[in-house]
């Protein structure tokens, strides 16, 4: 079991999957009914993921008035479990008039921050009747949050590396080549598709060349976002121009030349700068 589950702790791919993973941890831990993560963002806390249980007390995407101020209340008390077992009688709480229906309710809530001290927002778990909370309880969701903030951070770096690892190098005028080296997976396909739409308006690039010679390994989900990227470079008024593309990749994607239809498609970068008017001398 253990192993099991270190081996899908390995499988997420981003943030939201392990938040999607740890709240149902937490409802497996505690006799709530509801658990879940929500984001501030300008000073306003959204829920950005939920797990009920039995009934739906929240839904996400909701910016819900007593769980997003529960949220707020357990950022303003600190690193450590804010604990409210009883909604309508507690200091905090019992003066709200958005704990209508609650007040028999109980609360805990961690702080989710980044490395250098900034807050994310918050994992919580609400319920609108009384619920008995294990005295281990606040240290299981302080461990969590702190996962949490460990897999935010790697997010973070992993972005940053990604976009390092396919670097778009203007060659003249508003020409610029980007190289894709290595196995490309879903996140590192988006990183790379933020890091063109970026750097072509930021650069005031016409002509992107992507060369896809260096590419080891690729699915059918990464060759739609290879997709993605060359319509949306059309759409922004950027030329795409694709090289390198290999048999393995025609297999993997099958529509992949239908897809391009219209594309200028050069079999290596060479051929592809002279087609643009480039010359090569040899001294």
């Amino acid at each position: 079991m253990v192993r099991g589950n270190l081996e899908k702790i390995r499988d997420f791919s981003d943030f939201d999957e392990a938040a999607s993973y740890i709240l149902q941890i937490l409802s497996k831990q505690a006799g709530m009914n509801s658990f879940y993560i929500a984001k501030q963002e300008g000073g306003v806390q959204k829920i950005v993921k939920v797990h009920n249980t039995k009934h739906h007390l929240i839904e996400e995407g909701e910016a819900s008035p007593l769980p997003c101020m529960l949220s707020a209340l357990s950022v303003e008390h600190g690193a450590q479990a804010l604990i409210i077992e009883h909604i309508g009688e507690h200091e905090l709480t019992r003066s709200l008039g958005i704990a209508d229906g609650f007040e028999a309710g109980c609360f805990i809530g961690v702080p989710i921050f980044y490395e250098d001290g900034s807050s994310y927002g918050t994992v919580c778990g609400l319920d609108d009747g009384p619920c008995e909370l294990s005295a281990d309880l606040p240290f299981i969701f302080e461990t969590l949050a702190t996962l949490l903030t460990y897999v935010l951070e790697l997010e973070r770096a992993y972005g940053e590396i990604e976009s390092l690892a396919a670097p778009m190098v203007p060659i003249v005028g508003k020409v610029a080549i980007l190289p894709i080296i290595g196995e490309v997976r879903a996140l590192r396909a988006q990183a790379i598709i933020d890091h063109a739409m970026h750097g072509c308006a930021e650069k005031g690039i016409e002509v992107l060349v992507i060369d896809v010679s260096g590419v080891s390994q690729i699915n059918s989900q990464v060759g739609e976002y290879l997709l993605k990227l060359v319509k949306v470079l059309g759409l922004i008024g950027v030329q795409p121009v694709v090289t390198g593309i290999q048999p393995f990749m025609a297999l993997k994607v099958p529509h992949f030349a239908e897809a391009l239809k219209g594309t200028m498609i050069e079999a290596n970068l060479e051929t592809a700068l002279k087609r643009l008017g480039f010359s090569f001398e040899k001294n």
